[in-house]
């Protein structure tokens, strides 16, 4: 007779373990390095040859803690993020997360649900000015040091608060914090997926290794000089600071979609075309350094003009035969911008063109600003200077939506906008896990409004406590969560009021569903054993008399690693309320005194929705007896259900 099987045991009541994940992988590489279940780092060594390198006189990154730091990244979590429908905006049609929680937990809990799934992630952590907030993370249970930080628990608790510059481990801290949070983050990116991280001059060259080590040197795409206040900050003591840095990783194969073209730009395109298409002239010809044949002499070679209709050839003949090759202004030989195989896919853009005094004949590309598919889009630059993406306007915006001095330096979402129009397509995912007032979920929203697209977004914020004598206390903002909810409540109406007779705006989603993470709906086992009969008796119902159903609901969809958002429809068989998750993918019953014509009625559901896989859970001590357990799986089985496990 088969046996139940419990879910907190098939998937160790915690979130993904990714040691064993990386071990799985490992055995998937390399079979033969496995002995008994067990790593054999000789023949591991054997197998990767001239690759390893000895620890002695390498490069190397380090600090105090960093091998704890790796090993916080590796532990599981045995947390879970409990539904907050009453302070959620459009709960059952929204495709978007606000998860109040310290960021490294939540990280921990999406790693089945999001594995490999956000194209771009955008943070502004602490900068490390020994002012902001620093999070501790306590190797031992940090879920518990959580708990007790926001009156979860009564006992006092490890503090979370600011680094100070007169630390003796002042770099070490922030390392520390930032390094188990980059690795959890880089696991939920796609393989075509980017990281974009806000950071000033404190922390840049740390960031810089710390990135390079996780993300790897050859998935650096750059550091962007964002100008940030073009006055400069005149109490530095040296140099007015104007700027902050923009680091940028790709985890594997990200491509650039590239941004519009600057309005500035737009007016050198004057010349139209016969399709209406606007374009500017740009001489073919190599100009600056490495403008020599010398420099590359497979890009000299000639074109043939016809003198009347001005097109251009690769190739001599009575239309074409005004020959020209590439010549420097004193008359030597230049080179071409283009190679011939260029020259030969795109010569239609090509056009002859009279230069200079002695009107002599040279060739010029169509530079155009309309391309089939709308503007043309070009690569962002290394310096973002625009008066948009200045911590002033950051702070305008967030004034005018929520009032004068609730949140200090947001950041503008003209600059979060840019990383998404070059960064993102119209149904990409979005991860910012320092949301902070919800920049990046204002900016995702005006960005859907203009292009009329679908992305979606995960914003994670400690509920960090507003400080008393704030103005964002005096408004009714105790957390810097509640501040970054209540921003993307108003930003989204807002964003659908400047945009009302926009064709489709109506689609727009604007809402969130909140999540709070606490510990497991499932009682730990701890037996007191003075009182054995008494513990053994509140163990009959193990979920905790304090969560709902849809709490255990929303836990279980985290250890099936279903996404948070998936539609639930709920119904009621013969008086017992089940959950339909994922049009049947998995089925939930928690009620009470289940009989086993509710499981057949479950059963039925196979046919009527027909999934590929239906899996059932139930409520360990949800069934009216024993023989009703014992049968459920049979009488499931024969509607093919071979999934079934109770909580």
């Amino acid at each position: 007779m088969d046996k139940m099987e419990k879910l907190d045991q098939a998937t160790d009541g915690s979130s993904m373990d990714i040691v064993q994940d990386n071990i799985a992988k490992l055995k998937q590489l390399f079979p033969d390095v496995f002995s008994e279940g067990k790593i054999d780092f000789e023949k591991l060594q054997e197998t990767l040859g001239e690759v390893l390198e000895g620890k002695e006189e390498r490069y190397n990154f380090t600090w105090h803690g960093k091998a704890q730091a790796k090993r916080i990244a590796q532990t599981v979590s045995t947390g879970t993020l409990l539904p907050c429908k009453k302070e959620s905006k459009n709960w059952d049609t929204t495709q978007n997360l606000f998860i109040e929680g310290d960021n490294l937990e939540v990280l921990k809990l999406l790693q089945k649900s999001y594995h490999n799934q956000v194209k771009m992630i955008y943070i502004d952590p602490p900068y490390n000015t020994g002012k902001e907030f620093i999070y501790p993370d306590n190797f031992r249970d940090n879920l518990d040091t959580y708990m007790q930080y926001t009156g979860q628990k009564d006992n006092e608790g490890h503090k979370f608060g600011t680094n100070a510059d007169t630390s003796g481990r002042y770099h070490t801290n922030w390392l520390n914090m930032m390094y188990p949070r980059l690795k959890l983050a880089r696991n939920l990116l796609r393989d075509d997926g980017v990281i974009f991280i806000s950071i000033d001059d404190n922390e840049v060259a740390n960031l810089r290794k710390l990135c390079d080590e996780i993300f790897g040197e050859e998935n650096f795409l750059g550091c962007i000089c964002v100008v940030s206040n073009l006055k400069g900050r005149s109490d530095d003591k040296f140099y007015a600071t104007a700027h902050n840095n923009l680091l940028i990783y790709s985890k594997n194969d990200f491509d650039s979609r590239g941004v519009p073209l600057p309005s500035e730009y737009l007016k050198g395109y004057s010349a139209i075309d016969d399709r209406g298409f606007r374009f500017r002239l740009q001489g073919l010809r190599k100009r600056g350094a490495g403008a020599k044949r010398e420099d590359r002499p497979n890009m000299f070679y000639p074109f043939y003009i016809n003198s009347k209709t001005r097109k251009v050839s690769l190739f001599k003949s009575e239309k074409y035969y005004i020959e020209v090759f590439p010549k420097l202004s004193d008359g030597t030989d230049g080179r071409w911008r283009w190679g011939k195989e260029t020259a030969e896919t795109r010569i239609s853009e090509l056009i002859g063109v009279e230069v200079g005094k002695e009107k002599r004949w040279d060739v010029s590309q169509k530079d155009f600003a309309d391309t089939d598919d709308g503007e043309k889009r070009i690569k962002p630059k290394t310096i973002w200077s625009d008066s948009s993406f200045s911590n002033e306007t950051g702070t305008l915006e967030v004034k005018k939506l929520l009032g004068k001095g609730i949140f200090d330096t947001p950041k503008p979402t003209k600059l979060i906008r840019y990383c998404l129009e070059h960064a993102t397509e119209a149904d990409d995912l979005s991860l910012d896990f320092f949301s902070g007032s919800c920049t990046s979920a204002h900016a995702i929203m005006d960005l859907n409004a203009q292009d009329n697209s679908n992305r979606k977004h995960i914003m994670v914020q400690l509920p960090e406590p507003c400080d008393e004598k704030s103005e964002a206390f005096k408004a009714g903002y105790k957390t810097i969560a509640d501040i970054g909810k209540e921003r993307i409540r108003k930003a989204g109406d807002k964003t659908l009021q400047d945009n009302a007779d926009k064709e489709g705006i109506e689609n727009l989603d604007i809402g969130f569903k909140v999540f709070k993470l606490a510990s497991s709906n499932i009682k730990p086992w701890d037996a007191d054993f003075d009182n054995l009969e008494d513990t053994l008796l509140s163990h009959v119902d193990n979920i905790k008399a304090d969560r709902s159903e849809e709490d255990v609901l929303y836990e279980i969809l985290l250890k099936y690693g279903l996404n948070l958002t998936v539609p639930i429809e709920e119904r009621s068989i013969h008086g017992k309320t089940v959950y339909i998750v994922g049009l049947g993918a998995l089925i939930v019953c928690l009620d009470n005194e289940i009989t086993l014509d509710v499981v057949d009625g479950i059963g039925a559901l196979k046919k009527e929705l027909e999934p590929e896989v239906m899996r059932v859970v139930f409520k360990d001590s949800g069934f009216k007896d024993d023989v009703v357990k014992t049968n459920a799986i049979q009488n499931l089985k024969r509607f093919g259900i071979d999934d079934v496990k109770s909580l």
